[in-house]
């Protein structure tokens, strides 16, 4: 069979989200650059992916409001969206859909195993929502990508999926951390005021985050390094921070909350960075290591989950629960220029493999192999 139709649920694109946000709005992007001759729509109908703001919807909040209430309705008609799907569709890429259609192939991208993992790191809805799409979408599909290998093999291991059902296809990073320039991070520092060397973590401030921890360990470096390299936090708020939240609102010498930075200020703000540095408990993927690594900033990260894949050898790697490791690796990257510019040559070469039209020209395939 031809493949000429591919129908994806872009609901995130018009909702508060992050990791997810991003992926769909640049796969969407070099999806349709790179197609040939097949038509892709997105779910619920929306011409294109709009703008790419993580805290909002990427459409205008009348088009927001009236796809999210026909979202709702069709959930709740008895064959769910199983109706309007035309038949020329040959496949429908789920994401938080829970009634699929069913004239299509189903196919779904599996981002990450957090909510069987590290449960204590999400919200019960959270937890129950994962586990539905599990149950309604994963294990019904007749093809999965992941987003990383490690993402693969936990499905693989906790929702015993065959292996040769799931494809790993890696995100891409957008092509402006590739190519920011000196002049753009100088930008971003007068924009926002960053007058001193700092490191920098970028992310939401929930739990899986670590940030407390690190909000520990610069605290307990010594005195000199702190007064020379600032910390430089960015991100929205997220869910069962109050502490931390409290710490950033009122923090301590030389610790800075940014909150949420814009897409257009983010390869400036990477690139002005003296290191990076990302103590997460767990990521599918891990998107700001790479956009740090194409920026050209040395990475500090963590060596579990898919990070040590992301970060491909060039990144300083710790043990994400060892504070002294977190802070011998901080201390090391901040006071030593040489194994700096190792790490970000290293992390550029690195960050080469992660391209959205790879990415997309690979989906295609996926795609016309489910079909088939």
């Amino acid at each position: 069979m031809a493949l000429t139709r591919i129908t994806i649920d872009a609901v995130p694109l018009l909702v508060r989200s992050a990791g997810v946000k991003n992926y769909l709005y640049y796969w969407v992007k070099h999806l349709r650059q790179e197609a040939r001759g097949v038509d892709i729509r997105l779910f619920p109908f929306l011409n294109d992916a709009g703008w790419l703001d993580h805290e909002g919807s990427g459409v205008s909040p009348l088009a927001t409001k009236a796809r999210l209430g026909l979202l709702f309705l069709l959930n709740r008609i008895p064959l769910g969206v199983a109706g309007w799907t035309d038949r020329h569709v040959n496949v429908f890429h789920a994401c938080k859909l829970l009634q699929p259609p069913r004239r299509a192939r189903l196919t779904a991208t599996i981002h990450d195993m957090t909510c069987w993992l590290l449960p204590e790191t999400h919200f019960p809805a959270n937890i129950a929502g994962d586990r539905r799409l599990a149950e309604r979408i994963f294990r019904p599909a007749d093809g999965l990508i992941a987003v990383s290998e490690a993402t693969r093999q936990d499905a693989m291991r906790i929702l015993k999926i065959p292996g040769e059902k799931i494809r790993t296809i890696h995100h891409g990073i957008a092509e402006p951390f590739f190519q920011v320039t000196a002049a753009d991070a100088a930008r971003v520092r007068e924009r926002l005021g960053l007058q001193r060397p700092y490191l920098l973590f970028v992310g939401t401030i929930e739990p899986r985050k670590n940030v407390e921890r690190l909000l520990n360990v610069y605290e307990s470096l010594p005195a000199s390094t702190r007064e020379q390299f600032e910390l430089i936090l960015a991100g929205p708020p997220g869910w069962s921070q109050s502490q931390t939240l409290a710490r950033l609102r009122n923090p301590a010498r030389g610790i800075r909350y940014l909150g949420y930075v814009g897409e257009e200020d983010l390869p400036g703000l990477f690139a002005a960075a003296t290191a990076f540095v990302y103590p997460s408990l767990y990521e599918g993927f891990g998107f700001p290591v790479a956009q740090a690594m194409a920026s050209g900033t040395p990475v500090i990260t963590s060596n579990v989950s898919a990070l040590p894949e992301i970060a491909g050898g060039a990144a300083l790697l710790i043990d994400p629960q060892s504070e002294a490791e977190l802070r011998d690796a901080m201390q090391e990257m901040l006071t030593s220029p040489s194994r700096r510019a190792r790490s970000a040559e290293l992390g550029r070469k690195n960050a080469a493999r992660f391209s959205w039209t790879e990415c997309a020209r690979k989906s295609l395939r996926f795609f016309q192999e489910v079909s088939g």
